[in-house]
């Protein structure tokens, strides 16, 4: 990759601030959105587009830089502030917006920030209309409007309030408040703290709260992974909570940890609300969606309650899409994130949150208990620079299909291999001029031998 790296993908533009991402840079995106807005709203009326960052130091400037871009193309501005992103997800429709963006780079480093677009739903654009976004900030072919067509930027501050409400009107909160639970939370200092607290305060559990200001100020590095998060294992142990939770900056993703200290993980997250739900909901349509490359645990879950998964190529677009098409229970990706149609169909910490604890209010036991009853498996990735010809999936799945005779195979994104009690799926990464591998088996020497098989025929050619 290059030193000074711009990436442009599905999820938005990404880049170090002051060196690829620049204030220049952020208006020519919010002007390309802007005009791409302009191409679907009625002739004549000036596209409403929601505007929120999180809590990242760089984020008032990418911000104001962002709203000069939308509003020199003539678009109507409404700042949010510093909320989460499924926070601002949700107010583009209860505002009647024609589409958003969030300042975030997610789980990045300080020196990073982003943008992301989103449209009129709440849900990032398709990987067609994200291509389109990508060609008009290319083209730079933004038409600036006169100054009797600018409209000045307001403000809303009701995010939090209407996160809250909807998060609350899914689950026996009064059954929470009941079992009177310790909850240990990393905020990472990031804009997921305040309103994250403010949602137990609601759900009567005690909170150690960990880096809550959104200061922006990591304190670790921001991914939600093992070996980042070690102080909230240590605030578990000692003020002897019943579960933590990390949140990255944006508050998308969630990873727990158990009452013992002990992390188990971002794939456990959508796994364990999964098995909540449809032990809850047992006379719903069934269905859980998810991609390609999140673990089969979900399956065993489904599999369980005479349930069905569907899965879709990786991306929370995909998988939104997915969940509107086949009006799925809930959905959601490996890395964490939960997807609720009764809140929103995007990643929400929040919602996750509240149903793992109506989980374990609802049993009454332990959550090292309802994890052990979960299928294990192991799951490996790994990456490698993309062949010098690209990724072509159909020679890749022949090949494939010669070594591993009697295999699933799947080819919606990259290519993925099933077994019974495996899988393994290679595909090119998005932002990155990478290939993914990731293996998913029983023991971590047979994900190991997965990848190693796959990286042979890859070397083969």
């Amino acid at each position: 990759m290059p030193d000074d790296p711009l990436m442009l993908s599905v999820s938005g533009m990404r880049g170090l601030v002051g060196r690829s991402l620049t204030p220049p840079v952020a208006a020519r995106y919010g002007a390309a959105f802007g005009q791409h807005l302009k191409q679907t709203v009625a002739s004549g009326r000036a596209p409403f587009v929601v505007l929120a960052r999180d809590s990242r130091p760089s984020g008032p400037m990418i911000e104001l830089s962002v709203a000069a871009g939308l509003i020199g193309v003539g678009c109507r501005v409404v700042r949010l502030g510093i909320v989460t992103t499924p926070g601002a997800a949700i107010m583009i429709p209860h505002l009647g917006a024609d589409g958003g963006m969030v300042i975030t780079a997610s789980h990045n480093p300080i020196e990073w920030n982003g943008i992301k677009a989103l449209r009129h739903d709440g849900v990032a654009p398709p990987s067609d209309e994200a291509a389109q976004l990508i060609d008009r900030f290319h083209a730079e072919s933004a038409c600036y409007v006169p100054v009797e067509q600018l409209q000045p930027a307001t403000d809303d501050d009701t995010t939090g309030d209407v996160h809250i409400e909807r998060v609350l009107a899914q689950v026996d909160a009064g059954m929470i408040r009941q079992r009177g639970l310790t909850v240990a939370l990393d905020s990472v200092h990031g804009a997921g703290g305040p309103v994250t607290a403010r949602l137990l305060d609601a759900l009567g559990v005690r909170l150690v709260h960990l880096w809550a200001e959104p200061t922006g100020l990591f304190p670790h590095e921001p991914e939600p992974l093992r070996e980042n998060i070690t102080g909230l294992c240590d605030a578990v142990r000692e003020h002897r909570a019943d579960i933590g939770f990390v949140q990255d900056p944006d508050a998308d993703r969630l990873a727990i940890v158990d009452e013992l200290g002990t992390y188990i993980g971002e794939e456990y997250t959508l796994a364990l609300v999964t098995r909540h739900m449809m032990a809850r909901d047992a006379a719903a349509d069934r269905t859980a969606v998810t991609n390609l490359s999140t673990s089969r645990m979900v399956d065993d879950i489904a599999a369980r309650h005479d349930g069905r998964v569907v899965r879709t190529p990786v991306g929370e677009s995909n998988v939104a899409a997915a969940m509107r098409h086949e009006g799925a229970m809930i959905g959601g990706e490996g890395n964490g994130g939960v997807m609720y149609p009764g809140v929103g169909l995007v990643r929400d910490s929040l919602i996750g949150i509240a149903l793992v604890l109506e989980s374990l209010a609802q049993t009454d036991g332990a959550l090292s208990a309802i994890v052990a009853d979960i299928p294990r498996y192991h799951m490996l990735k790994s990456k490698r620079a993309l062949p010098s010809g690209g990724f072509d999936a159909t020679t890749m799945r022949d090949a494939l299909a010669r070594r591993f005779p009697g295999a699933t195979f799947d080819e919606q994104d990259g290519v993925r291999i099933d077994w019974p009690d495996r899988w393994v799926h290679l595909r090119a990464s998005n932002p990155e001029p990478v290939m993914r591998i990731i293996a998913e088996a029983a023991t971590e020497a047979d994900a190991r031998d997965l990848i190693d098989q796959v990286t042979q025929v890859i070397e083969a050619g």
